[in-house]
């Protein structure tokens, strides 16, 4: 689907929703796919885009960084704390800040680089014992855990259970982060991102929609 269909989709949705235009921000979500795809979608002027691992988006961001300006990373993956003095390097923002010692270890390494991305907590609302996140009841003293180490929480992010209505997840996440005094949203990925918009979003992540199917050749 082209790149223009999905921004009118997410205006419409951000209307539908009495949301102001441009409250949602886009990630193209560009993990795995060939340097064409990804060159195609710069081309069309998308700037901001969502990376799962450090060692993929070291190796492909560096050149298109230096031929587009503007552009800026998302870490969307796991992170491992033996990358993250990288990740601070390389990305703008970091979605799945989910235990304290990656918290401690990004708190640590921001004072000795001066800087940090903005960060997201990861919040498990599933409680899937396979997928990282902070469980929802620990999630509140989590967020005051981070404040307390002086990190810039933006807000929190999940990745609803497949087979489950993403919308009572969403719904959550909005209710945690609203008594934590978070005002951003990463929620929503290709198939249910008017849904998430509907019910707070303000970062959607949208991967197959625009570029397509993976590339896991």
């Amino acid at each position: 689907m082209p790149l223009q269909d999905i921004k009118d989709r997410i205006a419409r949705a951000e209307q539908e929703a009495g949301r102001a235009p441009g409250a949602v921000t886009l990630i193209a979500v560009s993990k795995v796919q060939p340097l064409e795809r990804v060159e195609a979608v710069l081309e069309q002027g998308q700037r901001i885009f969502g990376e799962n691992k450090v060692q993929e988006a070291a190796g492909k961001w560096p050149d298109f960084k230096t031929r587009f300006d503007g552009v800026e990373l998302h870490l969307i993956g796991p992170l491992q704390t033996n990358k993250a003095r990288q990740a601070i390097g390389l990305f703008d923002a970091i979605h799945s800040v989910d235990r304290p010692k990656l918290a401690a270890t990004l708190a640590r390494l921001a004072q000795e680089e001066g800087k940090c991305p903005e960060l997201f907590i990861q919040v498990n609302t599933g409680e899937e014992p396979q997928k990282a996140g902070i469980l929802p009841a620990e999630a509140d003293a989590f967020v005051a855990e981070c404040r307390g180490l002086d990190l810039p929480v933006k807000g929190l992010m999940c990745i609803p259970p497949v087979e489950e209505e993403p919308s009572l997840h969403f719904a959550l996440l909005a209710k945690i982060a609203e008594r934590n005094g978070l005002s951003g949203l990463s929620m929503g990925m290709s198939g249910d991102f008017e849904t998430a918009i509907a019910l707070g979003a303000t970062h959607v992540r949208v991967g197959s929609a625009i570029f397509g199917e993976r590339s896991y050749g």
